[in-house]
């Protein structure tokens, strides 16, 4: 069969879906309350389910009222019995596969539960709704004539007692179905090889010659890729390589600091970049809308959203709301019930809704990575949008950062200390410092507050991070690729005072 009719008609299955995304766009808050009532009745017969009366259960009042808000360490006991081989504990049907979960804030791992109604209602629901809106919204896509590069996690799947974990991309790549390994590369083989630095070779040697038209990964780990993809070749940009390319799928860290990066290596004015919003726990939502920087909330993917408004997180006043009843452009945390027994979750990310008709999200950072010492509320999104500001004023391009608090001592006010590594370093630093500072300020009020008149933050501080420190960092803790990423900011010193130890040895030269 030509590959142009193989195009047209894979692109006329996809957009088969609109119609039932309009269902959950006109009645959204009909369809939240519908799914939460089918998980409830689904798992009445579990070992939860029987705790909390779940037959009994008829009102989301009844269902907050008797299941408490839950964090992993809260919910472990539970999976590890199914990891042992018990089923029927936080879900009615067989749970073998397991999400392994740690990013770089706890060495200590997390074993996410993967029901096979999460992995066919959800993930690979979410890729092919993905796909649909894409092409909903770009009628003359050729996005099947070729093939979509994929980037995931790097660790092979392992076995334990009938039960199988490994990172999310692996299990996903590990079930996927004909059609998408068919329009896949690198082979899964390939895909799954579990040495970074080898795998990356591989992966280059196998896609070069492929006709790619899109490419899908985390934003910071696909460019070590590409550049290394250009260097290899010794081509100028990614289109003397592919020169179909028509759109990158992203997700995982906030873009804006790559954004210029990524436009330099991709020099086509209309090149697409599609956003998504995915954890081990769920996929969530998906950009919608060509050159948009807002993310539709999915609402069909057998999970129930619930909030938690961040100004009062952690505290007594903290309450806990529906999707009914968020307020435009306030930061929530997540708190998720899901398909795969995962029973009032908080997933440790913060959203702020940036539209409530449909609901559109924009994603802010992590309940645990925002700085709050002096007041300051200071979030991720805040930093990375001031990151990528100062960039382009400066004509600086920045590789990574992290940021940690000057704690106040005796007379000595507080202050921000940041790490960043540079592309290439900045001839005068302390207009990049001065810019980045003035560039917070104007995006958030409560650091621009305790900065007036230096009353009670000093300016920042910049280390200029030698080359590949957090590349050497993540690799000293067996963290390079897939899913991992840097802690942006931290109320703590920890990753700050190890990075800076780190910076004046090079053991990998």
């Amino acid at each position: 069969m030509p590959l142009t009719i193989i195009n047209s008609f894979a692109s006329w299955v996809l957009k088969q879906r609109i119609h039932q995304i309009e269902l959950f766009l006109k009645y959204p808050n009909e369809v939240q309350e519908e799914l939460l009532m089918h998980l409830i009745q689904s798992s009445k017969n579990t070992v939860v389910g029987k705790e909390y009366e779940f037959a009994s259960i008829q009102t989301y009042a009844t269902f907050a009222e008797r299941v408490p808000i839950s964090s992993y360490e809260e919910l472990q006991p539970l999976i590890e019995r199914t990891r042992q081989g018990e089923q029927n504990v936080f879900w009615e049907t067989p749970i073998k596969w397991f999400a392994k979960s740690s990013g770089t804030t706890n060495a200590k791992s997390k074993f996410i539960p993967v029901s096979n109604e999460a992995l066919e209602d959800c993930h690979y629901k979410g890729s092919k709704d993905l796909l649909c809106l894409y092409l909903n919204n770009n009628e003359d896509s050729e996005l099947f004539l070729g093939k979509s590069l994929r980037l995931g996690g790097s660790s092979q799947i392992y076995e334990d007692k009938n039960t199988f974990f490994g990172d999310l991309s692996a299990i996903l790549i590990e079930n996927m179905p004909i059609w998408a390994e068919f329009s896949s590369t690198p082979s899964s083989k390939t895909s799954l090889m579990s040495e970074w630095e080898t795998k990356i070779a591989a992966i280059i040697n196998e896609t070069k010659n492929e006709n790619v038209t899109s490419f899908a990964g985390v934003p910071s780990w696909m460019l070590v890729l590409m550049n290394k993809m250009l260097e290899e070749t010794g081509k100028g940009n990614l289109l003397e390589i592919w020169p179909n390319l028509e759109v990158y799928f992203h997700g995982g860290v906030n873009f804006e600091p790559y954004r210029e990066q990524y436009k330099k290596i991709l020099p086509k004015k209309d090149f697409k970049y599609y956003e998504i919003y995915n954890a081990s726990e769920g996929f969530f939502a998906i950009q919608d809308l060509n050159y948009s920087s807002d993310l539709l909330l999915m609402l069909d993917y057998g999970i129930f959203y619930e909030f938690i408004p961040m100004d009062a997180f952690g505290t007594p006043n903290q309450k806990v709301i529906r999707l009914a009843d968020v307020e435009l452009f306030k930061n929530y945390a997540i708190v998720i019930t899901t398909n795969s027994g995962l029973w009032r979750y908080m997933i440790g990310d913060t959203v702020r809704f940036t539209s409530l008709n449909p609901y559109r999200i924009r994603v802010t950072g992590r309940t645990k990575h925002h700085i709050n010492v002096f007041g300051e509320e200071l979030m991720v999104e805040n930093t990375d949008q001031a990151i990528a500001k100062a960039c382009k004023i400066t004509q600086t391009e920045v590789v990574d950062y992290t940021v940690a608090p000057i704690f106040m001592e005796g007379k000595e006010k507080g202050a921000h200390e940041w790490m960043i590594e540079f592309k290439d370093n900045p001839t005068d630093v302390a207009e990049f410092q001065k810019v980045l500072d003035e560039s917070i300020q104007a995006l958030n009020s409560d650091y621009e507050a305790k900065r007036y008149n230096n009353m009670t933050l000093n300016p920042l501080v910049i280390n200029v991070a030698r080359k590949n420190l957090f590349y050497d960092w993540l690799k000293d803790r067996d963290k390079l690729g897939g899913q991992h990423k840097i802690p942006r900011l931290s109320n703590q010193r920890d990753y700050l005072e190890q990075l800076k130890e780190l910076q004046f040895q090079n053991k990998y030269m």
